[in-house]
């Protein structure tokens, strides 16, 4: 996507407004009568389509409802899961302008209002006010989403709750202005928490979300970890070299691992969980290193606890039918 320019130079989208009503069923596949509104043309901040991204259901119809009906959408669930992906590949196919904005703690009050500047006009420099993010995407065509939603320092937070409501106009102090959004305006987010803060001990730094700003969010959608075929499809639509009968073998039993890791997660064995990101990069690291072995053990055994890796390396055991050698058994030579 292009980097985004806030002077006011140039235009989000040649249109103003969707000119053009997309099928759900023939563009996402799914059983369903809905049509969203989109537009015929792209620009530079729309997101490149990808042809072989995997659709959740559920997460497809609550992000088009953000994009069709001005809905608020929160996306929460664990990481690694494409929750930030799904919104970025429906504003691909939809060809509306996304912004993504990681929302962590050094994101301040000033990055998203504006803050006075230098600039140079007519062969001098004067103090002017410079537009934030915010107050930006907020008068353009475009959806904007903030990533790493739970992870914002509280004050920030505040200045994000006037515009969750659908109406929200946004008051900028400094510039005595009330600034009105686009029609067609959207705001998404993405957080591991459902702003009751981290209740797993896997995502330090979190907050707890106000319940008065959770409230206005329209619609909140879990994404964790899917069914064994799905993942395996969406694994193969990253690393398609694996798509052929050895390949689903090896996948399948990659992804039977990362099954494995998540139940000890939740009956407290091992404190590391392999998400749907860690089984492709393993997959690609294969393709590098040509060593199953090798690569799932710098993709996920390293980052586990050196307590934990014996019980890890025994789920590697169960799906490949090998000892690692952190598993604490000889293999005796022949």
């Amino acid at each position: 996507m292009a980097s985004v320019n806030v002077d006011g130079d140039d235009r989000v989208h040649p249109l103003n407004a969707p000119d053009i009503e997309l099928s759900v069923r023939q563009t996402f596949g799914f059983d369903t009568d809905m049509t969203v509104p989109a537009f015929s043309v792209g620009s530079d901040y729309v997101p490149i389509v990808e042809d072989s991204y995997v659709f959740d259901h559920d997460t497809t119809m609550s992000v088009l409802a953000g994009f069709a009906f001005n809905r608020r959408v929160l996306i929460q669930g664990y990481h690694g899961t494409g929750k930030s992906t799904h919104i970025e590949q429906i504003a691909a196919r939809l060809n509306w302008p996304l912004v993504r904005v990681n929302l962590d703690s050094h994101i301040s009050r000033i990055d998203l209002i504006g803050k006075d500047a230098i600039v140079l006009r007519e062969g001098k420099q004067i103090t002017a006010f410079r537009e934030g993010i915010l107050p930006w995407a907020l008068q353009n065509v475009c959806a904007l989403c903030f990533d790493e939603y739970d992870a914002g320092r509280p004050d920030v937070m505040f200045v994000i709750q006037r515009v969750l409501e659908v109406e929200g106009k946004l008051t900028l102090l400094d510039q005595s202005r009330i600034i009105h959004p686009h029609d067609y305006f959207r705001l998404f987010a993405t957080s591991n928490t459902v702003g009751l803060g981290d209740t797993t001990g896997l995502y330090h730094g979190t907050q707890q979300i106000n319940q008065g700003q959770m409230d206005r969010w329209n619609v909140v959608s879990t994404l964790n970890y899917l069914p064994h075929d799905e993942e395996m499809k969406i694994v193969l639509s990253k690393v398609p070299s694996y798509d052929s009968e050895d390949g689903h073998k090896t996948i399948s039993a990659m992804v039977a691992l990362a099954d494995l890791s998540r139940s000890g997660f939740i009956g407290g064995d091992i404190s590391t969980v392999m998400s749907p990101r860690t089984v492709i990069t393993w997959a690609e690291n294969l393709e590098i290193f040509k060593d199953i072995a090798f690569a799932f053990r710098v993709s996920f055994l390293n980052k586990c606890d050196e307590l934990e890796r014996p019980i890890v390396a025994e789920y590697y055991q169960r799906c490949f039918g090998t000892e690692l050698p952190e598993t604490g058994v000889k293999i005796m030579g022949a």
